[in-house]
Protein backbone atom coordinates (compact mmCIF):
# COMPACT_ATOMS: atom_id res chain seq x y z
CA UNK A 1 0.00 0.00 0.00
CA UNK A 2 1.52 3.29 -0.96
CA UNK A 3 2.32 5.59 2.23
CA UNK A 4 -0.47 8.03 3.50
CA UNK A 5 0.00 11.96 2.60
CA UNK A 6 0.55 13.57 5.96
CA UNK A 7 -1.34 16.70 7.16
CA UNK A 8 -0.51 17.97 9.88
CA UNK A 9 -1.50 21.82 9.55
CA UNK A 10 -4.96 23.07 10.15
CA UNK A 11 -5.00 25.27 7.97
CA UNK A 12 -4.13 22.51 5.31
CA UNK A 13 -5.95 23.60 1.88
CA UNK A 14 -7.28 19.60 1.70
CA UNK A 15 -8.62 20.23 4.98
CA UNK A 16 -10.39 23.60 4.66
CA UNK A 17 -11.99 21.92 1.79
CA UNK A 18 -13.52 18.87 3.67
CA UNK A 19 -14.68 21.42 5.97
CA UNK A 20 -16.91 23.68 3.40
CA UNK A 21 -18.10 20.10 2.61
CA UNK A 22 -20.29 20.43 5.80
CA UNK A 23 -22.11 22.98 3.93
CA UNK A 24 -24.92 21.67 1.30
CA UNK A 25 -24.55 24.22 -1.33
CA UNK A 26 -20.80 23.33 -1.86
CA UNK A 27 -21.82 19.27 -1.75
CA UNK A 28 -24.18 19.97 -4.14
CA UNK A 29 -21.65 22.27 -6.61
CA UNK A 30 -18.82 19.19 -6.34
CA UNK A 31 -21.30 16.22 -6.05
CA UNK A 32 -19.80 15.10 -3.31
CA UNK A 33 -20.46 14.00 0.74
CA UNK A 34 -18.62 12.83 3.83
CA UNK A 35 -19.00 9.46 5.00
CA UNK A 36 -17.64 9.83 8.87
CA UNK A 37 -17.12 6.43 10.89
CA UNK A 38 -16.11 2.70 10.42
CA UNK A 39 -19.18 1.20 10.34
CA UNK A 40 -20.72 4.16 7.80
CA UNK A 41 -16.93 3.67 5.78
CA UNK A 42 -17.78 -0.16 5.55
CA UNK A 43 -21.42 -0.74 4.69
CA UNK A 44 -20.03 2.56 1.98
CA UNK A 45 -17.49 -0.34 0.34
CA UNK A 46 -19.91 -2.68 0.65
CA UNK A 47 -22.16 -1.32 -1.52
CA UNK A 48 -19.93 -0.20 -4.09
CA UNK A 49 -20.01 3.11 -3.06
CA UNK A 50 -16.29 4.07 -3.20
CA UNK A 51 -14.57 7.24 -1.47
CA UNK A 52 -12.27 9.43 -3.63
CA UNK A 53 -10.42 10.07 -0.62
CA UNK A 54 -9.90 8.94 2.87
CA UNK A 55 -8.41 11.03 6.08
CA UNK A 56 -7.27 8.68 8.85
CA UNK A 57 -6.08 9.56 12.64
CA UNK A 58 -4.87 5.88 14.02
CA UNK A 59 -4.34 7.79 17.61
CA UNK A 60 -8.38 8.33 17.77
CA UNK A 61 -8.97 4.27 15.93
CA UNK A 62 -10.95 2.50 18.28
CA UNK A 63 -10.58 -1.03 17.48
CA UNK A 64 -7.92 -2.91 15.12
CA UNK A 65 -9.98 -3.47 11.67
CA UNK A 66 -9.61 -0.32 10.53
CA UNK A 67 -6.23 -0.73 8.44
CA UNK A 68 -7.87 -3.84 6.65
CA UNK A 69 -10.66 -0.86 6.14
CA UNK A 70 -8.29 1.45 4.36
CA UNK A 71 -6.21 -1.08 2.47
CA UNK A 72 -9.69 -2.07 0.82
CA UNK A 73 -10.52 1.57 0.35
CA UNK A 74 -6.87 2.70 -1.27
CA UNK A 75 -7.11 -0.51 -3.39
CA UNK A 76 -10.64 1.05 -4.68
CA UNK A 77 -9.13 3.90 -5.52
CA UNK A 78 -9.01 5.90 -2.64
CA UNK A 79 -6.08 8.69 -2.03
CA UNK A 80 -4.97 7.89 1.32
CA UNK A 81 -4.23 11.29 4.12
CA UNK A 82 -3.10 10.48 7.52
CA UNK A 83 -3.94 13.35 9.92
CA UNK A 84 -2.71 14.47 13.38
CA UNK A 85 -5.48 14.52 16.44
CA UNK A 86 -6.27 18.51 15.63
CA UNK A 87 -6.64 18.33 12.50
CA UNK A 88 -8.88 15.40 12.18
CA UNK A 89 -11.15 16.84 15.03
CA UNK A 90 -11.31 20.30 12.85
CA UNK A 91 -12.43 18.11 9.63
CA UNK A 92 -14.49 15.68 11.70
CA UNK A 93 -18.23 16.57 12.73
CA UNK A 94 -18.46 14.11 15.26
CA UNK A 95 -17.99 14.72 18.74
CA UNK A 96 -16.07 11.72 19.43
CA UNK A 97 -14.56 10.93 16.17
CA UNK A 98 -12.63 7.37 15.65
CA UNK A 99 -9.95 8.57 12.99
CA UNK A 100 -11.94 7.39 9.73
CA UNK A 101 -13.28 10.32 7.35
CA UNK A 102 -13.87 9.94 3.22
CA UNK A 103 -14.69 12.28 0.82
CA UNK A 104 -16.97 10.60 -1.97
CA UNK A 105 -19.57 11.19 -4.90
CA UNK A 106 -22.78 11.59 -3.45
CA UNK A 107 -25.56 9.41 -3.21
CA UNK A 108 -28.91 8.97 -4.58
CA UNK A 109 -30.40 7.78 -8.11
CA UNK A 110 -33.05 9.17 -10.21
CA UNK A 111 -36.65 8.13 -10.27
CA UNK A 112 -36.14 6.95 -13.40
CA UNK A 113 -33.22 4.89 -12.17
CA UNK A 114 -35.17 3.19 -10.01
CA UNK A 115 -36.07 -0.59 -10.23
CA UNK A 116 -38.39 -2.91 -7.67
CA UNK A 117 -39.24 -6.65 -7.20
CA UNK A 118 -42.27 -7.78 -8.68
CA UNK A 119 -43.99 -7.40 -4.86
CA UNK A 120 -42.36 -4.39 -3.70
CA UNK A 121 -42.26 -2.90 -0.64
CA UNK A 122 -41.64 1.10 -0.68
CA UNK A 123 -41.24 4.39 1.63
CA UNK A 124 -42.38 7.81 0.33
CA UNK A 125 -40.92 10.58 2.67
CA UNK A 126 -42.24 13.95 1.75
CA UNK A 127 -40.43 16.43 2.95
CA UNK A 128 -39.15 15.21 6.06
CA UNK A 129 -37.46 17.96 8.18
CA UNK A 130 -34.79 16.62 10.00
CA UNK A 131 -31.85 14.69 9.18
CA UNK A 132 -32.00 12.15 11.65
CA UNK A 133 -35.51 11.25 11.06
CA UNK A 134 -34.81 10.71 7.61
CA UNK A 135 -31.79 8.41 8.78
CA UNK A 136 -33.22 6.30 10.89
CA UNK A 137 -36.24 6.10 8.50
CA UNK A 138 -33.27 4.40 5.55
CA UNK A 139 -32.27 1.85 8.63
CA UNK A 140 -35.47 0.78 9.28
CA UNK A 141 -36.10 0.71 5.16
CA UNK A 142 -32.87 -1.92 4.64
CA UNK A 143 -33.71 -3.43 8.31
CA UNK A 144 -37.46 -4.40 7.14
CA UNK A 145 -35.80 -5.36 2.94
CA UNK A 146 -37.94 -2.59 1.54
CA UNK A 147 -36.80 -1.95 -1.97
CA UNK A 148 -36.58 1.87 -2.04
CA UNK A 149 -36.84 4.86 -0.37
CA UNK A 150 -38.25 7.75 -2.62
CA UNK A 151 -37.68 11.11 -1.07
CA UNK A 152 -40.46 13.85 -2.61
CA UNK A 153 -40.40 17.37 -1.84
CA UNK A 154 -37.03 17.69 0.13
CA UNK A 155 -35.94 19.50 2.86
CA UNK A 156 -33.65 17.71 4.41
CA UNK A 157 -30.36 16.68 2.11
CA UNK A 158 -29.91 12.98 1.58
CA UNK A 159 -26.37 13.94 1.66
CA UNK A 160 -26.15 15.24 4.96
CA UNK A 161 -23.36 13.93 7.35
CA UNK A 162 -26.09 13.56 9.64
CA UNK A 163 -28.10 11.47 7.45
CA UNK A 164 -25.28 9.43 7.01
CA UNK A 165 -24.91 8.92 10.07
CA UNK A 166 -27.93 8.17 11.53
CA UNK A 167 -28.25 5.33 9.06
CA UNK A 168 -25.58 3.65 10.22
CA UNK A 169 -24.45 3.79 6.11
CA UNK A 170 -27.45 2.03 4.97
CA UNK A 171 -27.48 4.95 2.90
CA UNK A 172 -25.75 2.90 1.09
CA UNK A 173 -27.58 -0.29 1.05
CA UNK A 174 -30.79 1.12 0.06
CA UNK A 175 -31.54 2.37 -2.90
CA UNK A 176 -32.63 6.37 -2.13
CA UNK A 177 -34.54 8.55 -4.92
CA UNK A 178 -35.71 11.61 -5.19
CA UNK A 179 -38.73 13.13 -7.33
CA UNK A 180 -41.27 16.27 -6.94
CA UNK A 181 -44.12 14.32 -4.90
CA UNK A 182 -45.99 14.79 -8.88
CA UNK A 183 -43.34 12.51 -10.18
CA UNK A 184 -43.60 10.39 -7.81
CA UNK A 185 -47.30 9.58 -7.84
CA UNK A 186 -47.44 8.97 -11.78
CA UNK A 187 -44.51 6.14 -10.67
CA UNK A 188 -46.38 4.61 -8.64
CA UNK A 189 -49.70 4.62 -10.70
CA UNK A 190 -47.56 3.52 -13.66
CA UNK A 191 -46.84 0.60 -11.74
CA UNK A 192 -50.37 -0.17 -10.18
CA UNK A 193 -48.21 0.05 -6.76
CA UNK A 194 -50.90 0.71 -4.29
CA UNK A 195 -50.26 4.22 -1.53
CA UNK A 196 -50.77 3.40 2.31
CA UNK A 197 -51.22 6.90 3.92
CA UNK A 198 -51.00 7.58 7.63
CA UNK A 199 -53.00 9.96 9.30
CA UNK A 200 -54.61 10.00 12.98
CA UNK A 201 -58.34 10.84 11.00
CA UNK A 202 -58.29 7.65 9.71
CA UNK A 203 -61.20 5.31 10.74
CA UNK A 204 -58.96 1.89 10.09
CA UNK A 205 -55.91 1.18 12.55
CA UNK A 206 -53.22 -0.33 9.98
CA UNK A 207 -53.39 -3.97 11.35
CA UNK A 208 -56.76 -4.32 9.80
CA UNK A 209 -55.38 -2.78 6.68
CA UNK A 210 -54.29 -5.64 3.63
CA UNK A 211 -50.31 -4.54 2.68
CA UNK A 212 -49.49 -7.93 0.92
CA UNK A 213 -49.75 -6.34 -2.69
CA UNK A 214 -46.82 -4.12 -4.15
CA UNK A 215 -47.21 -0.83 -1.57
CA UNK A 216 -45.76 2.14 -0.99
CA UNK A 217 -46.09 3.58 2.66
CA UNK A 218 -45.90 7.54 2.39
CA UNK A 219 -45.02 9.31 5.49
CA UNK A 220 -44.97 13.37 5.67
CA UNK A 221 -43.61 15.95 8.54
CA UNK A 222 -44.13 15.37 12.04
CA UNK A 223 -46.02 18.89 12.20
CA UNK A 224 -48.18 18.91 9.18
CA UNK A 225 -48.32 14.81 8.26
CA UNK A 226 -48.45 14.12 4.74
CA UNK A 227 -49.92 17.25 2.18
CA UNK A 228 -53.05 17.45 0.42
CA UNK A 229 -52.14 15.71 -2.86
CA UNK A 230 -50.57 12.82 -1.35
CA UNK A 231 -53.55 11.84 1.20
CA UNK A 232 -56.28 12.47 -1.57
CA UNK A 233 -53.62 10.06 -4.18
CA UNK A 234 -53.80 7.39 -1.10
CA UNK A 235 -55.40 4.05 -1.99
CA UNK A 236 -55.54 3.06 1.99
CA UNK A 237 -55.26 5.52 4.91
CA UNK A 238 -54.65 4.03 8.29
CA UNK A 239 -54.42 5.18 11.68
CA UNK A 240 -51.57 4.23 14.07
CA UNK A 241 -53.61 3.92 17.50
CA UNK A 242 -52.80 6.31 20.28
CA UNK A 243 -53.14 4.91 24.46
CA UNK A 244 -51.36 7.95 25.80
CA UNK A 245 -51.20 11.88 26.18
CA UNK A 246 -49.16 12.30 22.69
CA UNK A 247 -51.21 12.57 19.83
CA UNK A 248 -48.87 11.33 17.57
CA UNK A 249 -45.10 9.47 16.90
CA UNK A 250 -41.98 10.48 15.79
CA UNK A 251 -41.83 9.74 11.85
CA UNK A 252 -39.32 7.61 11.78
CA UNK A 253 -40.92 5.55 14.64
CA UNK A 254 -44.21 5.53 12.74
CA UNK A 255 -42.73 4.60 9.86
CA UNK A 256 -40.66 1.28 10.98
CA UNK A 257 -44.39 0.28 12.65
CA UNK A 258 -45.81 0.04 9.67
CA UNK A 259 -43.01 -1.55 7.64
CA UNK A 260 -42.88 -4.00 10.18
CA UNK A 261 -46.32 -4.61 9.97
CA UNK A 262 -46.22 -5.14 6.65
CA UNK A 263 -43.35 -7.71 6.68
CA UNK A 264 -45.65 -9.51 9.03
CA UNK A 265 -48.11 -9.70 6.42
CA UNK A 266 -45.74 -11.16 3.95
CA UNK A 267 -43.12 -13.43 5.20
CA UNK A 268 -46.14 -16.31 5.32
CA UNK A 269 -48.75 -13.86 3.38
CA UNK A 270 -50.93 -13.53 6.51
CA UNK A 271 -54.17 -11.81 6.45
CA UNK A 272 -54.43 -8.21 7.99
CA UNK A 273 -55.34 -8.64 12.03
CA UNK A 274 -59.23 -8.02 10.99
CA UNK A 275 -59.68 -11.01 8.72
Amino acid sequence: MEPALFISSLQNVRVKDVVRLRQRAHRDELGLMLIEGYRELKRALENGHVPTSLFTCPELFLGENEEALIRRSVEAGALLMECTAPVFRKISYRDRPDGLLAVAPQAGIPLSALTVSDNPLLIVAEAIEKPGNLGTILRSADSAGADAVIVCDRCTDINNPNVVRASVGTLFAVPVAEAPSAAAVSWLRERQIRILAATPHAEQEYTDADMRGPLAIAVGTEQLGLSEPWMREADIRVRIPMFGQADSLNVASATTILLYEAVRQRRRNFPPSSA
